[in-house]
Parts: structure tokens; C-alpha cells; sequence
């Protein structure tokens, strides 16, 4: 799908504030609401605006142990990766997975009330045989800087607004 400087401008601002009012998006992005509206609704058809979401600060209603954990498989095989995807999806704590490429197969971050409950969660890993052979645990002990998303600024260059 070809992106405008129009598009690009409707997704920044949708990306800073998912509750834009229809008017107030278009007078951003200096359109007609309609038009505007209609471009926004393609953008989502097309997959590219995925969802609208809340930020919720869980710490201000819990306390809240954050861990990176590094895994290693004991084995290469499609089945294995495919078999420890599956496990991590299903599980709550781990809010994000990524496949990585070097000495480890995986990097989790996973949220848990604390570290008590962050271990259990790995025993329990660990019993259900997912195909952990190793794992790292780092605490995290403070959060410098946490972005949801990547500002299109940074992969675009900024779009110009009309009539400037």
C-alpha cells in the first residue's frame, strides 16, 4: 500500500493519541473530517492501524516485578521452535517474545506480581517440558525509557503540514 504524506500524518496522530476526535484529527492533518475519516478507515482495512489501546499504569495498582529472560532450546528442529511458541503464547506473564539470533534462542519479558511469582512461572515452564534447556534471568530495576511503538518520524521523513 502506498503512503502519503496525509497518511503518514494521520498515523502519527492517531499513534500519539488513539481517542482523536474525528474533527480534531482532520484539522491536524488538514483535511475535511470525511475525507479524513475515509482515509483512516482504509489504513485500518489494510492492516496497518492494528488496534486502539489504553496504557494502563499496572504499578499504580499493584506492585509489579519486570523480568527479561534469555532462553536457550535444547534442540533446532521447526517442531521445537513451534512447540515453545505455543507454550509462551498461552501464558499471561510473558507479555512479549522475540526470536533472536546469536547466542540465545529467545529473549521473554514477562511482568509478575513479584520474583516469588516470576519463579514459579518458570518451574512451571520448566515441568510442562516446552524444550527449555537453559534460561538467564535478568530483574529489571528501573525502566529508563519503555515506547510501545516506533515514531513514523523516525522511519519517515516528517511530513510537511499544508500550506507551510
Amino acid at each position: 500500500m502506498k503512503l502519503d504524506a496525509i497518511d503518514l500524518r494521520i498515523l502519527e496522530a492517531v499513534q500519539r493519541n488513539g481517542r482523536i476526535t474525528k474533527v480534531a484529527l482532520a484539522e491536524e492533518v488538514g483535511l475535511s473530517p470525511t475525507p479524513c475519516w475515509m482515509r483512516l478507515r482504509r489504513l485500518e482495512k489494510a492492516g496497518i492501524v492494528s488496534g486502539y489501546h489504553a496504557s494502563v499504569a499496572v504499578r499504580r495498582l499493584a506492585p509489579v516485578a519486570s523480568v527479561m529472560m534469555e532462553v536457550t532450546l535444547e534442540n533446532h528442529r521447526q517442531a521445537d521452535f513451534d512447540r515453545f511458541e505455543r507454550a509462551v503464547a498461552a501464558i499471561a506473564e510473558i507479555t512479549a517474545c522475540w526470536s533472536v539470533g546469536g547466542g540465545v534462542d529467545y529473549i521473554l519479558k514477562i511482568m509478575a506480581a513479584d520474583i516469588d511469582a516470576y519463579q514459579r512461572l518458570v518451574d512451571g515452564m520448566l515441568d510442562r517440558e516446552i524444550g527449555i534447556a537453559r534460561y538467564f534471568t535478568y530483574i529489571v530495576t528501573k525502566t529508563v525509557k519503555e515506547e510501545t511503538a516506533l515514531p513514523l518520524s523516525v522511519l519517515f521523513s516528517a511530513p510537511k503540514a499544508p500550506n507551510s
